[in-house]
């Protein structure tokens, strides 16, 4: 596994070793040889990641963003439910997974979770939706209320027009920007998205990943983000994790200069756009390289 080295404003890279964190600094996440094989020892065994290892340092105060990349079926998802633990991809078949130092045992507050499909209770009105969770910690009525509609108010939607509608009366964007302010009402301090912007327009979409840049840097949260869009992981990521096919590892850390522009704008910059080169480029060497040990085998 190699990191390389990106700069939005730099056209050349070149790929160095991994550094390792010092064994003194807190880690947030840290997974150490970890493999997940779905009904071991059956005829239907499947290993969808193998040795998977890496560890995302604690920075007080600032938080990282994590771009995941990698071709569908590599066990990106896996990963991100493995740091939740959620069932059936919870716990690992080998290997270690810690959050703050401790083992993985089951979901927490402290992990929030924003899917593809937005996950909204269809029964439930946006300000119920965006609640829900204060709901389940027995968070007063009143005190729920005034932080959801706040939380409604900071992901763009309106708390006075917006909060009263069902999600079948709101749009991809809007029931997105639902999901994710009942994610991060919680204060998380490890946010998980699985593709969470992959279903939206190009316009909504820059929207949206200037909305989560906002809403991450005030939060000072780890997140992993999962993608198939290397400009999104490009233009979100503090570092870009590349996976393998199936059984997935990673094969690449990427580190990649952080937004410090609005989404449409710096997606189209030159420097932009030839380190998405590089990304691409970098893919397509990984696909090139399962292809040729999936034909030896």
């Amino acid at each position: 596994m190699a990191r390389l080295e990106l700069s939005s404003n730099e056209a050349a890279c070149e790929l160095k070793p991994v550094e390792q964190p010092s064994s003194a600094v807190p880690l947030v996440v840290h997974f150490e040889n970890v493999t997940k094989t779905y009904d071991a020892g059956t005829s239907r065994a499947f290993t969808a990641i193998r040795d998977v290892t890496f560890a995302i340092e604690d920075k007080a105060g600032i938080g990282e963003f994590i771009g995941v990349l990698g071709p569908s079926g590599c066990g990106k998802s896996t990963v991100l439910r493995l740091i939740a633990g959620l069932a059936p991809q919870h716990p690992a078949t080998t290997g270690s997974v810690l959050v703050h130092g401790q083992p993985v045992e089951e979901p927490g507050p402290d992990r929030g979770f924003v899917f593809q499909d937005y996950a909204n209770f269809p029964h439930r009105t946006v300000l119920e939706n965006v609640e829900f969770g204060l709901e389940c910690a027995h968070v007063p009525e009143k005190e729920r209320r005034e932080r959801a509609r706040e939380w409604i108010q900071k992901v763009g939607l309106d708390a006075v027009k917006d909060a009263g509608k069902y999600p079948h009366q709101l749009s991809g964007g809007m029931n997105q920007r639902v999901a994710i302010a009942r994610s991060l009402i919680m204060h998380p301090k490890i946010i998980l998205m699985d593709e969470p912007f992959g279903a939206l327009d190009p316009t909504t979409r820059y929207r949206m990943q200037d909305l989560l840049v906002s809403l991450w840097r005030e939060l000072e949260a780890t997140v992993f983000f999962i993608t198939h869009d290397v400009s999104e992981a490009v233009y979100l990521g503090d570092r870009v994790f590349l996976f393998s096919s199936a059984p997935g590892t990673i094969v690449h850390q990427l580190h990649v200069a952080p937004p410090d522009r609005p989404a449409r704008q710096m997606q189209n910059e030159p420097g932009f756009l030839e380190s998405v080169r590089q990304v691409r480029a970098l893919m397509e060497k990984v696909d090139v390289e399962n292809g040729g040990k999936e034909a030896a085998s």
